[in-house]
């Protein structure tokens, strides 16, 4: 059992190298533990619609007659499963598939998404590859703004407020960082805010994201967090939000949230990914 998340889990312990394929390996951890901080109820309508998408670096398996495959793969995980899946386990899992015989690649991609759905509680697609990496982000940054910064945590929502006529624009910053709820373990990524709405105030945005610094949460509950928490202050007509965190393990996840009814954007690899 670990204490930091109140279920049983690799995380945070040491885990022997796995020799054989074992999906048992595969650790979900319910996303309502999450949730509920966050005001939302486990029967109400979520929101916000989305995805978790993995982008693994070291997949490998063996091909019928025993020869050596690797591959890259992205994954998606809907954020309206039940469940999220826990990342160590995620690894674990993956490198048990490295002695496995598989007749062709799309046997293993069945195996992988029969695995992972089953985990998740809902549908989950693998399709081999990788973005390519972005230039640069698709947006304004932030991390420019000449502000001075005391807060490092917990999160606080009240930093952030917007004003003015409705703009529609994209803000970015590389500066979000978290720690692993159970590790302590630093998370980082690249954020994206893309919304429709009064025009946020960039300095108190920024000033909130860097609130996260000494925060303690997974990856998918800190997108949800931002998404929620400037959609209550900040009044946005829709909102977007994405982070790509940088990779640990061979393996980076880049959590998506957004407005219902907002299309999902196309894969996107950060340059730190």
């Amino acid at each position: 059992m670990n204490a930091g998340i109140g279920i049983p889990s690799p995380l945070g312990r040491e885990v022997a190298y796995p020799t054989r394929y074992d999906p048992g390996l595969l650790c979900p951890i319910p996303r309502q533990v999450g949730r509920a901080a966050l005001g939302l109820a486990q029967d109400a309508a979520l929101p916000f619609v989305g995805h978790d998408r993995w982008q693994a670096w070291e997949l490998s398996w063996l091909d019928a007659r025993g020869k050596p495959q690797v591959a890259t793969a992205t994954l998606w995980v809907p954020a309206d499963s039940p469940r999220l899946i826990e990342s160590k386990s995620l690894k674990l899992y993956l490198n048990s598939l490295n002695a496995a015989r598989f007749e062709d690649a799309q046997a293993l991609r069945a195996r992988i998404e029969t695995d992972l759905t089953a985990t998740a509680g809902a549908p989950v697609a693998l399709a081999f590859g990788t973005p390519t990496p972005d230039a640069a982000a698709a947006g304004e940054s932030i991390d420019s703004l000449d502000i001075a910064i005391d807060r490092y945590g917990p999160p606080d929502p009240a930093l952030l407020s917007a004003a003015g006529a409705v703009v529609e624009e994209t803000l970015c910053s590389a500066l979000l960082k978290s720690n692993c709820p159970v590790t302590g373990q630093p998370d980082w990524a690249d954020l994206c805010l893309h919304y429709r709405g009064p025009r946020i105030d960039r300095s108190g945005l920024l000033r909130y994201l860097v609130s996260f610094r000494e925060h303690a949460e997974f990856h998918e509950q800190c997108v949800e967090r931002i998404f929620i928490d400037v959609r209550a202050r900040c009044a946005p007509l829709w909102l977007a939000v994405e982070a790509c965190y940088t990779r640990r393990g061979g393996l980076d996840i880049n959590p998506w949230r957004a407005t219902p009814g907002t299309p999902p954007p196309p894969p996107r690899r950060a340059q730190r990914q």
